[in-house]
C-alpha cells in the first residue's frame, strides 16, 4: 500500500498476521530540531509520504509534546487508506490508558490508530502491570470499538520474555532495537517475533546515528549495489525476514529521501551477505552500547548513557573518550567518579555491558590525565 506519489520505488513488507503491506522504512517523528514549528515539520513528514512512507510513529511526549500534532498536521492532508499511524500508551491504568487513547485520536485527526503500543516494557513484570492495571483490557476493549486497529508492544526486553508476551495472541506486533550494532542481543527478540507471525518494527536500525557517524568503520556492511553505509544499515535491518520495517527517526527532507533512496530497487540481501556481515559484527564490534538509556536512573546520578557513549568511541578506535565526554556532552571522566558500583544499572541494562568496570576505566583515565 503505497501512497501513488512516489518517485522511488518503495520496498514494502507484509506486517505479521495483519496482511498490511508495510514501507519498508518508517518515519519515526521522535528528532524534529524544532517541534514548536508544527506546519514546517508536518511538510517533512508529508515529504516521506510523497515518496512511498505510508508507516508514521509518534507518541505522546514525543519532541516536547509536540509530535503528535506535527503528525496530524501532515495526516490530515493525507487521503485516507493510504497510510498508518502508530502511538502509544505507557500507563498501567485502563482509565489513563483510555484518556491517552482519546486525546492521540483527536491531535492526529483520525477515527482509529492503526497500531496502538503497549509502551516502554522494559522487564515481564511490568507488563503483568499492564495486565493487572486494565491498560490491557481497555487496549482490547477499544480494538472491539474500532478505535484502536491492532495492538503492539514496544519493548526491550529478552527474546525469551518478548516471545512469552507473544505468545499470549493478544498483541500483533512488537517494535524493539535492532540494528547491525546489536542484533546478538536482539536476535533472540526477533526469532520468537517470526515464529508468533508478528509483525517487527525495527527501532534505532542505525544505532542512533553511530553507523551514520562512523560511516567508514562501517563500510564493510555494503554490499556491491549500495550507495553509502547509511543505506547499507537500513538494508542489513530489513532484509531479515522477520523484521517489517525500519524505523527511522528523520529531521529534514534530505534524510527522508538518503533513507529511502537505499530502498530503490532493493531485494533482501541473500543469506551469505548477511551471515558475513553478521561474522564481521561479531568479531569486531561486540560490546558497543546501544544507547537506549534502560540503566537509567542512577541512584548516585551518573549519566551512564553518554559516558558509554564515550566508552563506544575507543572502542571504534577513533577520538580518546576523553575528548568525545569533553567536546561533545561537555563531561569530564570524573563524572563517572559517582558510581559507587551498586551494580543497580547492570540489573536493567538490556545488553549485559560491563558498565561498571567501564565507568572505573573511565574514573581511572580521567586520573592520569
Amino acid at each position: 500500500q503505497g501512497t501513488g506519489a512516489s518517485q522511488i520505488p518503495m520496498m514494502y513488507k507484509t506486517y505479521g498476521k495483519t496482511g498490511l503491506k508495510i514501507s519498508a522504512v518508517s518515519f519515526g517523528a521522535m528528532r524534529f530540531a524544532n517541534p514548536q514549528n508544527i506546519e514546517a515539520n508536518a511538510e517533512v513528514v508529508l515529504h516521506a509520504y510523497g515518496k512511498g512512507i505510508n508507516y508514521f510513529d509518534t507518541a505522546p511526549y514525543y519532541c516536547d509534546d509536540h509530535s503528535e500534532d506535527i503528525v496530524g498536521a501532515a495526516l490530515r492532508q493525507m487521503k485516507p487508506g493510504t497510510f498508518y499511524v502508530s502511538t502509544k500508551c505507557s500507563n498501567p491504568a485502563g482509565g489513563e490508558l483510555r484518556k491517552s487513547l482519546e486525546r492521540s485520536l483527536q491531535r492526529l485527526g483520525v477515527p482509529k490508530i492503526d497500531f496502538f503500543h503497549i509502551w516502554c516494557v522494559i522487564r515481564p513484570e511490568q507488563w503483568g502491570q499492564r495486565k493487572s492495571g486494565g491498560a490491557v483490557a481497555e487496549a482490547i476493549k477499544a480494538r472491539e470499538e474500532g478505535l484502536i486497529g491492532h495492538i503492539a508492544i514496544s519493548s526491550h526486553m529478552t527474546g525469551d520474555h518478548i516471545g512469552e508476551v507473544l505468545r499470549e495472541g493478544i498483541v500483533e506486533g512488537v517494535t524493539m532495537g535492532y540494528s547491525a550494532i546489536n542484533f546478538p542481543y536482539r536476535q533472540a527478540a526477533l526469532d520468537a517475533a517470526g515464529k508468533a507471525k508478528c509483525g517487527v518494527v525495527a527501532m534505532n536500525p542505525l544505532a542512533g546515528g553511530l553507523i551514520a557517524w562512523n560511516a567508514e568503520r562501517f563500510s564493510f556492511l555494503r554490499a556491491a549495489d549500495d550507495v553509502d553505509t547509511v543505506s547499507a544499515a537500513l538494508r542489513f535491518v530489513v532484509s531479515q525476514p522477520a523484521i517489517t520495517s525500519a524505523l527511522v527517526g528523520f529531521t529534514t527532507k534530505a534524510h527522508v529521501d538518503q533513507a529511502v533512496a537505499g530502498m530503490q530497487h532493493f531485494t533482501p540481501y541473500p543469506a551469505a551477505h548477511i551471515a558475513a556481515v553478521k561474522k564481521h559484527i561479531e568479531a569486531s564490534f561486540d560490546g558497543l552500547c546501544t544507547g537506549c538509556g534502560y540503566c537509567l536512573p542512577c541512584p548516585q546520578g551518573v549519566e551512564i548513557p553518554s559516558l558509554m557513549d564515550a566508552y563506544n568511541h575507543k572502542l571504534l578506535g577513533g577520538d580518546s573518550f576523553v575528548n568525545r565526554l569533553r567536546w561533545h556532552w561537555e563531561l569530564k571522566p570524573a563524572a563517572a567518579d559517582k558510581c559507587n558500583q551498586c551494580g543497580a544499572c547492570l540489573t536493567q541494562c538490556t545488553q549485559q555491558l560491563p558498565i561498571v568496570e567501564r565507568l572505573a576505566e573511565i574514573s581511572t583515565a580521567g586520573k592520569e590525565k
